[in-house]
């Protein structure tokens, strides 16, 4: 498989990416996001998924790229699901009111049900990815993709939280 085109995973990238905009890395949370322990190639890779994707779109995915990407976005999750709460809390406390500070708690206080959907439609697609991955391999009689991507072994542990 060159490149992933299906447009069912072009949408859901789309959703992935207005969904973390939106609600994960807004101008109220980012301060505390950059706050977490996460390298910048991660960093790197998680704005691939969410933020560029207009370079992508019509020519399509590399699928081993989007496999990176996605275990980078279960990288950040599971820092954030663990570290956030804490850095959120103290940053809620320490800014000063003004008209941003109803719409600054309401971010944080949204930001564990949030980050699960963030985390579902990451697992939508890692499996949809998956799938087409294996389909592929069986046309070309070689081995999945995901199979030699190692960052991925870790994948269903980061997401899950388990």
């Amino acid at each position: 498989m060159d490149r992933v085109k299906d447009s069912s995973v072009i949408r859901l990238i789309e959703r992935i990416s207005e969904h973390y905009q939106a609600n994960i890395s807004n101008r109220y949370l980012r301060p505390a996001l950059l706050q977490l322990q996460i390298d910048k190639s991660t960093w790197d890779q998680i704005e691939l998924l969410t933020e560029k994707m207009e370079f992508f779109r019509y020519q399509g995915f590399h699928l081993d790229d989007l496999y990176r990407q996605i275990a980078a976005c279960a990288r950040f999750v599971d820092v954030a699901r663990t570290n956030l709460p804490g850095i959120l809390r103290s940053k809620m406390n320490s800014a000063p009111s003004g008209p941003d500070k109803i719409i600054r708690e309401m971010a944080a206080s949204n930001f564990g049900s949030n980050l699960k959907v963030f985390t579902d439609q990451l697992n939508e697609l890692y499996v949809n990815l998956v799938e087409l991955d294996k389909i592929e391999a069986q046309k070309r009689k070689g081995k999945p993709v995901f199979e030699q991507v190692g960052e991925l072994t870790s994948i269903g542990r980061l997401i899950v939280g388990h």
